[in-house]
């Protein structure tokens, strides 16, 4: 929850200039997802030629309807958006969405092509006690239940361990490894149709500093970039970093 409409062009402004260096590069793939009230602003100062595209951090899993205050799949199409996060943590915790939340939430996302960034992580209690698998497992899984391998189009698995973000303490490579090799052996096993085109990105106090690292694991497909990613010019850091 950062950004006015007109703080949010200010950074796109100042992204794409400082984005010149990873323009050409077609193996980049960058979404912006600023806050609902956004989105349309972003939206009509966009130009072809940007190296990225417009998502949004939530929708609601109904088409319309007495849901005040909820923003619909249909809603964020029709401003632009190409992806979709559904089960943050934040809103997990803060929110009190449950599995069944973000299945229906997923399932509403793929019906509008939106593509998903389904999170999972475990908190730091979990971790302590060994339940680091069966939480991930168990996130994931729900998530996926009941949807068809041939409608999961644009599917990526966000890693976030609740006790990384915005704390500044990332999680080691080889904890992120171990998890990401997890969930992609978890995925061949059960859901093997979408096991090699599922990304598996990591999200959890990711910086300029330690993108390096991140990004040269071969268990990491990309980032999703919380407090990091405020600052445009940081951000392009990690971007850049990423090519």
């Amino acid at each position: 929850m950062h950004k006015t409409t007109a703080e949010a062009v200010e950074f796109v402004h100042r992204f794409r200039q400082a984005l010149e260096q990873v323009k050409q590069d077609v193996c980049v793939e960058i979404l912006l997802m600023p806050p609902f009230t956004a989105l349309d602003g972003i939206r009509k100062i966009l130009r072809a030629g940007d190296p990225f595209k417009l998502g949004a951090q939530d929708l609601s899993w109904e088409e319309e309807g007495a849901y005040t205050g909820e923003v619909s799949g249909r809603m964020l199409k029709d401003v632009g958006c190409q992806s979709v996060i559904v089960g943050h943590s934040e809103r997990r915790r803060l929110l009190g969405e449950t599995n069944a939340h973000v299945n229906k939430k997923l399932k509403a996302a793929l019906q509008h092509g939106l593509a998903p960034i389904l999170c999972v992580g475990e908190t730091l209690e979990e971790r302590q006690a060994g339940q680091t698998q069966d939480v991930v497992k168990e996130q994931m899984l729900s998530a996926l239940g009941g949807v068809p391998a041939e409608r999961i189009t644009g599917l990526a698995i966000a890693y976030e361990p609740v006790w990384a973000i915005g704390t500044g303490y990332a999680a080691t490579v080889p904890q992120i490894e171990a998890v990401h090799a997890f969930l992609r052996t978890i995925l061949k096993e059960e859901r093997p149709q979408i096991a090699e085109t599922t990304r598996i990105i990591y999200g959890g106090s990711v910086a300029p500093e330690n993108a390096p690292e991140l990004f040269g694991s071969g268990e990491v497909n990309g980032a999703l970039v919380g407090k990091a990613c405020l600052d445009p010019e940081g951000f392009a850091r990690i971007c850049r970093i990423a090519s």
